[in-house]
């Protein structure tokens, strides 16, 4: 997984238990895309001191990911459900029964709204 997005969701589902300076800090890196020579000049400190902030929020993160597997699992549900996805559409191409459609379709609807929580 490409890191940009590892640490995003890594924020989406931990950055809550980061404090408020760090997760600014972070979401500004990670979210906002602002180079550390930007965010130092808005927060009046280092461009080293961000740098090493930003690497703190990766190991705390990372952390909290070692133990509870939240975004692991979220991946995983998220490709399982997109392989129910591909199944449906490859039964809906073999049988235009409509009652299977009509069944299929619910079914798809459902996989799609759980896909959204997400």
């Amino acid at each position: 997984m490409e890191k940009i997005v590892r640490q995003s969701l890594l924020f989406d589902f931990y950055g809550e238990l980061l404090t408020e300076h760090q997760k600014n800090i972070y979401e500004d890196v990670v979210m906002n895309d602002m180079s550390y020579s930007e965010i130092a000049r808005v927060y009046g400190i280092s461009r080293q001191g961000i740098y090493d902030m930003v690497k703190r929020c990766d190991k705390i993160l990372e952390d909290y990911e070692e133990k509870l597997k939240l975004v692991e699992k979220f991946v995983t549900a998220r490709e399982k459900i997109k392989e129910v996805k591909d199944c449906i559409g490859n039964v809906r191409d073999i049988n235009k029964e409509r009652n299977v459609d009509k069944i299929l379709v619910e079914i798809e609807t459902k996989v799609e709204d759980i896909l959204e929580e997400f």
